[in-house]
């Protein structure tokens, strides 16, 4: 039996899993097995290879991404640019282990919000400075796209801002608007982001990496300006894809 498995705190309803148990069953690998290994603190995180002989790759989600790093014999460039690692590759060489990190989101990313670009898109605002805002800002620099973070942390970094400041005037520059917090997420559908929607444009782009519901508020009210939204399943297929991928190369 091969395992693959999520790393994460509280799990619940995983994507992850939800997306391998079916691809599995499709494909016919009847010798595959996604798990949920749920750890209350990152320590756990080499014991899992005791108790499962079997585990061939790994994915990791919050809030371990970072603390996960130490653990890794070695880590992608690219992941170790961005500082966050959402997949780990298991090489085995006889008895000897070896696991290596990568960042798919990069990928998912990328892959998800260049086909809805045009040439006047060339400034990004990003709401939210969590995890998640690692790897958008990284392919944001890789586009040549500057940002904009807007943040709820009592300390300002190096290009952020409170929403207070998120104005009429500074939405007409900043075409890009990316929703990186967990508002409007299910159950609570009814949040989202607190900027002036009214001064969204049919020449927007709203991109939501909340997936659950299919359309955020957010979304919602983009749309209702005219502006192209799309929400984060693409991104989670992608590096899913890019995971499996990693995996078995």
């Amino acid at each position: 039996m091969k395992t693959f498995g999520l790393i994460g705190y509280r799990l619940g309803y995983s994507f992850s899993k939800g997306f391998f148990t079916e691809k599995f069953e499709k494909e016919s690998l009847q010798n595959h097995e996604y798990v949920n290994f749920e750890l209350d603190t990152i320590d756990e995180f080499p014991s899992i290879f005791e108790k499962n002989k079997n585990i061939a790759g790994l994915n990791c989600t919050i809030p371990y991404k970072q603390q996960i790093m130490p653990f890794l014999d070695e880590i992608d460039e690219e992941a170790a640019t961005v500082g966050a690692i959402n997949t780990v590759k298991v090489i085995r060489t006889g008895d000897q282990l070896k696991l290596k990190g990568f960042n798919t989101d990069i990928y998912g990313f990328e892959n998800s919000l260049k086909p809805m670009l045009n040439e006047k898109h060339k400034k990004a605002l990003i709401l939210g400075t969590g995890g998640a805002s690692k790897a958008i800002k990284h392919i944001l620099k890789k586009l040549g796209i500057t940002y904009l973070s807007a943040s709820i942390e009592e300390e300002l970094f190096e290009n952020e801002i409170r929403y207070q400041e998120i104005t009429d005037k500074l939405l007409q520059d900043y075409l890009i608007v990316i929703n990186a917090t967990p508002l409007g997420t299910f159950p609570k559908v009814g949040t989202c982001p607190d900027i002036p929607y009214h001064s969204i444009t049919g020449n927007h782009v709203l991109f939501d990496l909340v997936y659950n519901p299919e359309e955020t508020l957010f979304m919602k009210k983009g749309k209702e300006q005219g502006a192209k939204v799309k929400n984060g399943l693409e991104m989670l297929h992608l590096q899913a894809i890019k995971a499996w991928e990693i995996w078995n190369s």
